[in-house]
């Protein structure tokens, strides 16, 4: 019986891919470099922002010094843009007030830099009660190394086999079964079907209401 449930923050709660976007098209097009279109940053997120920056750049750079500028500048400008067009995918806050209902603790771990998902989720998601948020940064290395899950597990007090990870990525579902939670893939995210049956999701969600009947 699932009793907690940990999500990832983009691309499964919320829509944040045009501000990724539109930030660091900023930076790109102020280095005079290509910039790209949303569906392509869809296939760039998932690692962390310094991973997001090395792809976006050419592959014709290959200066370190270069990542390293352009990524600072990337914090900066994704700082003051995360909450301009970033919003929650529709369904999400009432499938977040059913869980509260049913008793089912929330947490959120994400591969964005901590003080981002800390400043990402008080903009958007104050009305519910999280037990445990985690960003990258610190002493919590990036998913799919399970050890933020499983300290949010630890919080929580359930055990990792009670708990469900849901998320987009082939790097969440490969995070849930490295902490040995139920792992669940949401179709509305940044990337598809295959990427999550092929790392291990137990199962498919279309809609977050669907998501309820994992509980039933």
């Amino acid at each position: 019986m699932i009793k907690g449930v940990v999500f990832d923050l983009d691309g499964t709660l919320a829509n944040s891919i045009e501000d990724i976007a539109d930030s660091m098209n900023i930076v790109l097009a102020e280095k005079g470099f290509p910039t790209h279109d949303y569906d392509t940053y869809k296939t760039f997120v998932g690692r962390g922002l310094k991973a997001l920056v090395e792809n976006a750049l050419p592959d014709s750079v290959n200066d370190e010094s270069i990542l390293e500028a352009c990524f600072n500048r990337m914090m900066i400008v994704y700082d003051e843009n995360c909450i301009t067009k970033t919003c929650l995918y529709p369904g999400i806050a009432e499938l977040l007030t059913e869980l509260q209902k049913r008793d089912i603790k929330i947490g959120i771990f994400s591969n964005k830099a901590n003080e981002l998902t800390q400043k990402v989720v008080n903009a958007l998601l104050a009305d519910w009660t999280l037990e445990m948020v985690i960003g990258a940064g610190g002493d919590i290395p990036r998913k799919p190394n399970p050890k933020g899950a499983i300290l949010i597990s630890t919080k929580m007090r359930i055990a990792p086999e009670e708990m469900m990870y849901v998320g987009d990525s082939g790097v969440d579902m490969q995070t849930a079964e490295n902490s040995g939670m139920y792992a669940a893939g949401v179709l509305w995210g940044f990337r598809d079907m295959e990427e999550l049956l092929e790392n291990g999701a137990r199962i498919l969600v279309e809609n977050p209401m669907d998501l309820l009947d994992s509980f039933n």
